[in-house]
Protein backbone atom coordinates (compact mmCIF):
# COMPACT_ATOMS: atom_id res chain seq x y z
CA UNK A 1 0.00 0.00 0.00
CA UNK A 2 2.75 2.47 0.95
CA UNK A 3 4.50 1.96 -2.39
CA UNK A 4 1.25 2.56 -4.31
CA UNK A 5 0.60 5.74 -2.33
CA UNK A 6 4.15 7.03 -2.84
CA UNK A 7 4.03 6.29 -6.58
CA UNK A 8 0.68 8.10 -6.93
CA UNK A 9 2.15 11.13 -5.14
CA UNK A 10 5.21 11.14 -7.41
CA UNK A 11 2.99 10.85 -10.50
CA UNK A 12 0.87 13.81 -9.35
CA UNK A 13 3.93 16.08 -9.35
CA UNK A 14 2.38 18.45 -6.81
CA UNK A 15 1.20 18.33 -3.17
CA UNK A 16 -1.94 16.19 -2.90
CA UNK A 17 -4.58 15.39 -0.30
CA UNK A 18 -5.07 11.81 0.95
CA UNK A 19 -8.54 11.72 -0.66
CA UNK A 20 -7.07 12.58 -4.06
CA UNK A 21 -4.52 9.78 -3.73
CA UNK A 22 -7.27 7.34 -2.69
CA UNK A 23 -9.30 8.21 -5.81
CA UNK A 24 -6.26 7.88 -8.05
CA UNK A 25 -5.36 4.38 -6.84
CA UNK A 26 -8.87 3.16 -6.05
CA UNK A 27 -8.30 2.48 -2.35
CA UNK A 28 -10.08 3.36 0.89
CA UNK A 29 -9.17 6.90 2.05
CA UNK A 30 -8.63 5.69 5.63
CA UNK A 31 -6.07 3.14 4.47
CA UNK A 32 -4.33 5.77 2.35
CA UNK A 33 -4.15 8.11 5.37
CA UNK A 34 -2.56 5.34 7.45
CA UNK A 35 0.00 4.68 4.71
CA UNK A 36 0.80 8.40 4.47
CA UNK A 37 1.37 8.62 8.23
CA UNK A 38 3.75 5.65 8.03
CA UNK A 39 5.60 7.21 5.07
CA UNK A 40 5.84 10.44 7.07
CA UNK A 41 7.46 8.56 9.99
CA UNK A 42 9.95 7.04 7.55
CA UNK A 43 10.78 10.50 6.19
CA UNK A 44 9.61 9.69 2.65
CA UNK A 45 6.84 12.31 2.50
CA UNK A 46 6.27 15.70 4.11
CA UNK A 47 3.48 18.21 4.38
CA UNK A 48 4.20 21.56 2.69
CA UNK A 49 0.85 22.88 3.91
CA UNK A 50 -1.99 21.62 6.07
CA UNK A 51 -3.69 18.44 4.75
CA UNK A 52 -1.42 18.22 1.69
CA UNK A 53 1.47 15.82 1.26
CA UNK A 54 4.28 15.31 -1.25
CA UNK A 55 7.34 13.06 -1.55
CA UNK A 56 10.58 14.35 -0.03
Amino acid sequence: MENKVLKAMQDAGKPVRPGDVAKAIGEDPKEVSKAIQELKKQGKVHSPKRCYYEPC
